[in-house]
């Protein structure tokens, strides 16, 4: 629902917010309230010590006030269950519920303040339960008040004042005007300095230089853009996710369309080649795993890694001139060679150096395919996750490739210039001229090594290129038809990450603001459900909408909650005219992911108390598959290298186990 204006502005929370913390709240005060009740009650006699009068007095007025609040309490509770997310009607009187019980606060600050005075003076001489009890209503006091500020700092809106500012001045919507040209610019610039300044806070630890700010303006942009057409605050998103969540559930039991059954490979090519591409991906998936280096080899080795690292971190090596970038105590480059099983001679360029738009690398000779490996190292860093986020939309075509761009983009150039203009792949070449050129990397890394083997396609016809779980939202569609060629993207369940892109994200904020529109369970409900059904499972909601059992002149009802949570009346915001702005043209080009893609999905399960076997099939996908974010547990899991690298074993083995098998399974 839109967020609650309060005090002239609007705030990060809704009416509907305040029944979880307000019922928590709630049973605190009531178990406070007894228990200072049943003290007075067997202490009232005894307050005839000198200084009892005082805390006689501060224990019943003590009692009086948290009975108000405990009945401002529960009235805020009540009122705030009322409705649901795009019905705020029937919270209406909230506000006040709400103004009455923070000016409650203010006789209980200063009686918590009073309390600690008569307390700690030295001429109150009272029995020591009396005195610890009272001690610990004072500290409750103020504990509660710390807790509420800290609850006022988290939901406080910078934008909020002008947000509410022109959603209820929203009779002049005339653009063309220089006066509302002017407020639409200054709200807009306003919004991209508060997003940037929430970056450079999250960012602190990292030396910013020119490439950080303009990526700072750049990722600020792109949230400034997609936050600003919707009045949603953070429970109503996490109430769409749980419906959603339980939506997708219901419907992967129905029957699916012909053309979602995916067992076919790409045009121009034949399924026989699957097993092989499983096998090489099983085997190049390493090198992109080892291009994190040490965390990676502690995260998959928790127990034996740091010990045999340290044994690694005395051994002599080679000489540096071949790496680049900081690595104390050999600990990465140890991690590679155990990770790799290659040797140190095998190596020809080591980069650690990692900036934003920089990112680290190496290029090795793998004996085994005989291969010249490109390893790009993924998301790992801040500097990565801002290479990640600049992510300014380029429909980059065979021609225009090596041009300066954002984000992938310029990381890629980065690394082509070192291999061309350094020499290090014409070196590798020189010493296995008969070997192929191979790049691979995962997440970050795998987009990266994609546009990186566009590049270098001209000048190395046979290269090949293995991206493991990149962005999706990556090439037009044209570039993504040349790159099946000599890309093999591959991509493990619901992985987040390959469902990544503006157009994907705008599809996601629709369908959260519908289903949140339509539901006619309140908010609380829906949290509560969700979170039962994540941890112990169940059958998904039946998911009851707005529609159920209403005429049809009601039928309107929906479209226009949806309205009201998707679009701002204001110049500040898109505006709605004729025409919904949920059905317009969509803001972003389609972007998709790179060469054919493999896709992997989990077929089966069997947990046992110590172990867990999982099975896996695989099976050639297409583009449009991953044209929608799914919403799973395991949307982050399924991006992680591990679980990219266990999969895949898991498979080539069992390949390997049956010489007969089938070229697609599933």
């Amino acid at each position: 629902m839109p967020g609650l204006v309060v005090f002239g502005r609007r705030w990060a929370i809704g009416s509907d917010d305040f029944v979880l913390p307000g019922a928590f709240e709630l049973f605190v005060r009531l178990l406070w309230w007894i228990g200072i009740l049943a003290l007075y009650a067997v202490h009232k006699g005894r307050f005839n010590c000198p200084g009892g009068g005082l805390l006689h007095s501060y224990l019943l007025v003590l009692l009086i006030l948290l009975a108000a609040i405990i009945c401002a309490l529960s009235a805020l509770v009540y009122v705030s269950m009322q409705g649901t997310i795009s019905n705020p009607g029937p919270r209406k009187s909230l506000p006040k519920l709400l103004y009455t019980r923070l000016l409650l606060y203010f006789p209980e600050f200063i009686w918590a303040v009073v309390g600690a005075v008569w307390v700690s003076d030295s001429s109150v001489h009272c029995e020591k339960t009396v005195i610890n009890v009272i001690m610990g209503t004072v500290i409750a006091s103020w504990v509660i008040i710390i807790f509420t500020i800290i609850g006022v700092v988290i939901v406080f809106d910078p934008l909020g004042g002008k947000k509410t500012f022109y959603l209820t001045n929203s009779v002049s919507r005339n653009l063309e005007s220089s006066q509302s040209g002017q407020l639409l610019y200054n709200v807009k610039n306003t919004a991209t300095r508060v997003w940037e300044k929430r970056i450079r806070l999250l960012c602190c630890c990292i030396v910013q230089d020119d490439d950080h700010r303009v990526a700072f303006t750049s990722i600020a942009e792109l949230f400034r853009a997609y936050f600003s057409d919707t009045d949603l605050v953070p429970s109503d998103i996490a109430a769409g996710l749980t419906l959603l969540h339980q939506e997708q559930d219901k419907m992967e039991s129905c029957p699916k369309e012909p053309e979602e059954v995916l067992c076919h490979s790409p045009s121009s090519l034949v399924t026989d080649d699957l097993d092989i591409e499983l096998e090489n991906a099983a085997h190049y998936m390493l090198f992109a795993a080892a291009a994190y280096g040490w965390p990676y080899y502690v995260y998959t080795n928790p127990f034996t890694a740091l010990c045999k690292l340290n044994g690694d971190c005395c051994r002599n090596r080679p000489t540096d001139s071949d790496i680049t970038g900081s690595d104390r105590h050999n600990f990465h480059f140890g991690s590679i060679l155990r990770i790799t099983g290659l040797q140190y001679r095998d190596f020809i360029h080591i980069s650690f150096h990692n900036k934003i738009y920089e990112i680290p690398f190496f290029v090795a000779l793998d004996h085994k395919k005989e291969a010249i490996v490109v390893a790009v190292r993924g998301t790992l860093s801040f500097e990565d996750i801002l290479t990640d986020l600049s992510a300014d939309c380029e429909d980059l075509t065979l021609e225009d490739v090596l041009e300066n761009g954002f984000g992938i983009t310029q990381a890629a150039n980065y690394i082509y210039q070192k291999l061309i203009n350094d020499g290090i792949l014409n070196q590798a070449f020189t010493i296995a001229p008969e070997y192929k050129l191979v790049i691979v990397g995962h997440s970050l890394g795998g987009g990266t090594a994609s546009i990186l083997a566009i590049m270098l396609r001209n000048s190395f016809p046979t290269l090949r290129c293995y991206a493991f779980s990149p962005p999706g939202g990556l090439l037009s569609k044209s570039l993504a038809d040349y790159t099946k060629h000599f890309i093999v993207s591959v991509i493990v369940g619901k992985d987040l990450v390959a469902r990544l892109s503006m157009p994907n994200m705008e599809d996601l904020k629709r369908r959260i603001v519908r289903i949140v529109a339509n539901c006619n369970r309140p908010k609380y409900q829906i949290l509560l459900r969700g979170c039962w059904y994540e941890v112990f499972g169940g059958d998904p909601d039946d998911f009851p909408t707005e529609l159920d059992g209403r005429n049809q002149d009601a039928l309107t009802q929906p479209l226009l909650a949806e309205e009201s949570l998707m679009v701002h009346r204001s110049p500040s915001y898109n505006t709605l005219d004729d025409e919904s702005h949920l059905n317009s043209p969509p803001q972003y080009p389609r972007l998709y992911l790179p060469g054919k893609i493999i896709h992997i999905v989990e077929e089966s399960s069997s947990r046992r108390w110590c172990s867990s076997d999982i099975k896996y099939t695989a099976r050639w996908s297409n583009e449009t598959v991953f044209s929608s974010i799914l919403i799973s547990p395991k949307m982050i899991t399924d991006h992680m290298p591990d679980v990219v690298l266990k999969a895949l074993n898991s498979l080539s083995q069992e390949h390997r186990s049956s010489p007969g098998g089938k070229g697609c399974r599933g």
